[in-house]
């Protein structure tokens, strides 16, 4: 590599990626690249950089570690030079150790031999580039270093396909695996074979929902299926718990009163008798008949001879302070190789504090701690009120859940429990994640607050819980892969019309054996959980054992213990929940990066 190379480089001389696309599909979708990269079905390799070495974490071991970069329209893959040869006949993996979904990158910069510089798709560079760094939506910042033997062109040429393939130029455009690859056939059989897992009810049926009453012991509830085609509210779901007073004649009345006709539903039952509920905001503009108030009442009591509503709008974050406290967590985490602004280490942590995210964090384990406290009382309904019941609500139901019963402390319990609270109660996940990037002022981390406040009651009780950190971040970092329809949809409405290109995901990508091998590498090969159905993600990490779950409740966190017990802070650059779920990372407090 020539030093201060004074070659200009643009988008237009690099052959369109479409083209590549289209050029490249009559290959064996599941061949193996020459240069060791084993693709999955319909994935092909747009740009491939050999004699690169990658920047390893602490975690990692330090260092550098020699490989070849590849770039296809799903991820950007490193393969080490001396990594062994992967069985073709075994079930692909979606990312490997050293690998990153492109919708996962946040921004690209190439390091030149005296300056930086942020590549988009129509910039050009004046330089070659020495060093390629990514910064990634889950807090993780990956370095390569091109060697002085790596051809100039290979190294322009996959900065470029980066920056092109990852962020589409025209907004709502995916030129992505999303669209190529499930359009193969092998694609098509391999996740049409992945069998769903056995443990985890759905709740996508009638019977699913009387399994939880069951398991609950909740009486006197039925399952509704006045909304199966989504007339009487295209939010919730087909199916929702009602009192067995009732009818559905006069259930049909009540969705008129509440915003987006999302009515008052159970979600859980405390073993001391107590139901929790949650509803969206009451609209009192409409005329209220004495019928309509009965049937009101009947609903919010339940059966119970009292009734607590909480209103979450005023005392919980709303998604744009979530969204602003999230994006200076991550300049305060990530920092910035394009510009030379960094904290000084005495300032960190109060800069940290001034991000707000810790306060948020605090403020959702109290309120939930507060519902936990009500529940516990016994023969009374607590009611979760929010202006449109999609955000804080499934936050604090989740958590509630997550602190009293054991049984969502499991993995199949938690899985359960996300697909219950989060994809069938109507959470906008598309639009919360901005996956495609076309709708800023919609976009806030809710579902990563609620995983970053499992893993601060995870830390605080490790043996009550059968999920580890690293079980959290996979699932966080699963949002961002475009093949399943989990989180790629803000409702079961939306998700029922995706189904027929889009499989449900709650399926190991490897398989459970697979994943039991992959996790289980130097944990003494003891019997593990898989990981979460959704999980696109395999890491290749030890797993520490855990103790058998309890079976009384974690112990109480009460509002006076929430607060005192603040976020932790982990300083150590390592693989804590955080790593992608809000943490902090080199000096990280709440969860650390990676």
């Amino acid at each position: 590599m020539l030093p201060g190379s004074k070659t200009t480089f643009k988008v237009r001389q690099m052959p369109d990626i479409k083209e590549r696309i289209m050029n490249q599909s009559g290959l064996h979708a599941r061949g193996r690249d020459m240069f060791g990269l084993c693709c999955l079905p319909g994935e092909c390799v747009l740009q491939r950089a050999v004699l690169v070495r990658k920047k390893l974490s602490p975690k990692e071991g330090g260092g550098w570690l020699s490989g070849t970069l590849f770039c296809t329209h799903f991820r950007v893959a490193f393969v080490p030079q001396d990594s062994p040869r992967a069985d073709d006949n075994a079930d692909p993996v979606l990312l490997g150790d050293h690998d990153v979904a492109l919708a996962s990158i946040e921004k690209v910069v190439a390091v030149g031999p005296s300056r930086t510089k942020l590549v988009t798709p129509n910039s050009s560079l004046k330089f070659t580039p020495e060093e390629l760094v990514l910064y990634c939506r889950d807090l993780r910042v990956l370095c390569f270093l091109f060697d002085r033997l790596t051809p100039d062109t290979q190294a322009v040429e996959i900065t470029y396909t980066i920056a092109k393939t990852y962020q589409p130029l025209k907004p709502g455009t995916i030129l992505s695996f999303q669209n190529a690859a499930l359009g193969s056939i092998e694609m098509k059989q391999f996740l049409s074979n992945r069998r769903r897992d056995p443990g985890m009810n759905w709740f996508e049926s009638s019977a699913d929902w009387e399994q939880e009453l069951e398991r609950t012991g909740a009486t006197g509830w039925r399952v509704s299926s006045v909304n199966d085609r989504f007339e009487m509210s295209t939010s919730l779901s087909r199916f929702n718990v009602v009192p067995q007073k009732v009818l559905d004649t006069e259930l049909k009345k009540t969705f008129a009163h509440f915003n987006e006709g999302r009515i008052p539903r159970w979600c859980w039952r405390h073993p001391r008798g107590s139901d929790l509920l949650r509803m969206a905001s009451f609209q009192n503009n409409i005329y209220h008949e004495k019928d309509d108030i009965r049937n009101l009442e009947l609903i919010l009591f339940g059966g119970q001879p009292q009734c607590v509503v909480v209103d979450l709008g005023e005392e919980m974050p709303s998604p744009a302070d979530l969204q602003l406290a999230h994006t200076r967590l991550r300049a305060l985490c990530l920092g910035d190789i394009s510009s030379s602004v960094s904290v000084p280490d005495d300032k960190w942590l109060s800069t940290l504090e001034g991000t707000h995210w810790l306060d948020y964090i605090r403020c959702c384990l109290r309120k939930a701690a507060e519902v936990a406290c009500l529940l516990r009382r016994g023969h009374l309904t607590v009611v979760l009120q929010e202006s449109e019941d999609r955000d804080m609500n499934c936050v604090v139901s989740s958590l509630v859940q997550v602190m009293c019963d054991p049984h969502c402390r499991t993995v199949a319990g938690f899985q359960g429990l996300v697909q219950k609270e989060w994809v069938m109660a109507g959470h906008r996940f598309l639009s919360r994640i901005n996956y495609h990037r076309d709708s800023d002022k919609e976009e806030a981390p809710i579902f990563l607050l609620f995983l970053d406040c499992v893993w601060q009651l995870w830390a605080q009780f490790p043996a009550r819980f059968q999920l580890t950190e690293n079980y959290l971040l996979a699932l966080h970092d699963s949002l961002h892969l475009p093949l399943f329809s989990t989180f790629l949809a803000n409702c079961q409405r939306e998700r029922c019309r995706r189904s027929q290109h889009l499989p449900q995901s709650y399926t190991p990508v490897n398989g459970p054996e697979g994943v039991a091998q992959r996790l289980g590498r130097g944990a003494g090969g003891s019997s593990l959980p898989s990981l979460p159905s959704c999980v696109g993600l395999v890491f290749a990490v030890q797993r520490p054992e855990t103790s058998p779950l309890q079976p009384a409740c974690l112990p109480a966190l009460l509002p006076c213990t929430c607060s005192q017990r603040k976020p932790q802070h982990q300083h150590q650059h390592g693989a804590q929940l955080g790593e992608a779920v809000g943490g902090a990372q080199g000096s990280e407090a709440g969860a650390s990066c990676r």
